[in-house]
Order: C-alpha cells, then structure tokens, then sequence
C-alpha cells in the first residue's frame, strides 16, 4: 500500500488499483477456460463411451496420449467426435470407424496443423490398434501439428 498520489492519503495508487483489475479479469478469464477445458473433455469422454469397444478403446488411449503429452491442446467435440483443439480450432479429431460404417478408425487432421511437408501430405491415418510404434508416431504427429 503507498500514499495515493492524487488524493495524498494511504491506500492503493491508481496504478495499483488498475494492476488489481487487471488481475481480477486474468483470474476470471483462466476460470472461464478451466471450466471450458473441463466441460469440453466432459463431452469428449462422454462420446468414447458411446462408441464400441475396440473403437472405444483406442479413442481412450488417444485421450490419455493427447492429454499427457501435448497439454495444450484442449479436448473437445467436433462434428460429434472427439477432438482437440488449440485456439479453439479442432487441430485433430477421432473418427470412430463405427460412425460411418468404415473398417478401421482414423486419427484426423485439420488445416490448423501444421503437417505441411513439401506440396502434398497426409491429414488422416488409419488406426487399426495401437502399440508402442503406433502411440509414438501418434504423439511425435500430434506434436508436429500444433508447431
């Protein structure tokens, strides 16, 4: 607390009061995102359940490997599939090969990644299961995508 330098009395200067408000509205902005982050892997969680168990499954490990390895991006859902998104843009999704009819499940990239490699890339892949090999190229991907 220092002597106000307009009004010559203690308390907070204006330059004080003002750092105080501007840290007010920080918390209550990382508040807002927290429960955004926690209502959105609420929702992700929520569809994996959904899904048949091998599907299930993966869809889990993804969410773990994501979540463990690459904290910044944030769970979500995305045309009713998990997702995860950095600046509130889906940067990958799972596809559950039940949704469309497909025999496997696809771990899917959006523009937002940045996969760029020359003048053509790949932005899905295929996931029959995962292993060891699979879930280090999945991260070491994942990684890559969000720069």
């Amino acid at each position: 607390m220092t002597t106000d330098k307009k009004s010559n009395s203690a308390g907070f200067s204006d330059e004080e009061k003002a750092a105080m408000k501007e840290r007010a509205k920080e918390l209550k902005a990382e508040a807002k995102a927290n429960k955004s982050k926690a209502d959105g892997e609420a929702d992700v969680l929520a569809k994996i359940e959904e899904m048949a168990e091998h599907d299930r499954s993966m869809a889990k490990r993804l969410h773990e490997l994501i979540k463990a390895n690459v904290p910044v991006l944030a769970p979500k859902t995305w045309y009713g599939m998990p997702a995860y998104a950095k600046d509130g843009k889906a940067v990958c999704f799972f596809q559950s090969g039940m949704k469309f009819g497909t025999r496997y499940c696809t771990l899917g990239f959006n523009d937002s990644a940045m996969l760029d490699d020359g003048s053509m890339w790949p932005t899905s892949f295929a996931l029959v299961e995962m292993n060891a090999v699979v879930e280090a190229r999945i991260i070491e991907l994942v990684k890559k995508a969000v720069g």
